[in-house]
């Protein structure tokens, strides 16, 4: 699996959030219409007024590459690029195990033991 963060900044937020309603069609896009997207959210953060926190999860390297050839990552590009974006970090993980953090009796578990 690949995790995608993102932190999108702005200079205040009606554009943030102008940014998450131009988006949404997109992200919905993306979810339903690509193999291996398993998650695909730009949401406002309740804590910065100025920032979209943006979280993926691909399947794999290969889903994730044609991602960045598909029309709806070119459309959420050509939307961006209007949307008064100030600042952008991004970093993509690859994640080699995963568990739960919680079991079904509600009790945290051991991370990888």
């Amino acid at each position: 699996m690949i995790i995608v963060v993102a932190a999108l900044g702005f200079e205040n937020q009606t554009d943030r959030d102008h940014a998450v309603e131009l988006t949404r069609d997109v992200q919905m896009a993306t979810r339903v219409e690509e193999p291996g997207c398993h998650a695909y959210c730009f949401a406002p953060d309740p804590s910065v007024p100025t920032r979209i926190q943006v979280y993926e999860l691909w399947e794999d390297s290969d889903s994730l590459a044609a991602h960045f050839q598909h029309p709806n990552y070119l459309k959420m590009v050509e939307l961006l690029g209007t949307a008064k974006v100030k600042e952008s970090i991004n970093q993509a993980h690859l994640v080699e195990r995963s568990e739960p953090v919680y079991g079904p009796d509600g009790v945290k578990a051991a991370f990888f033991v």
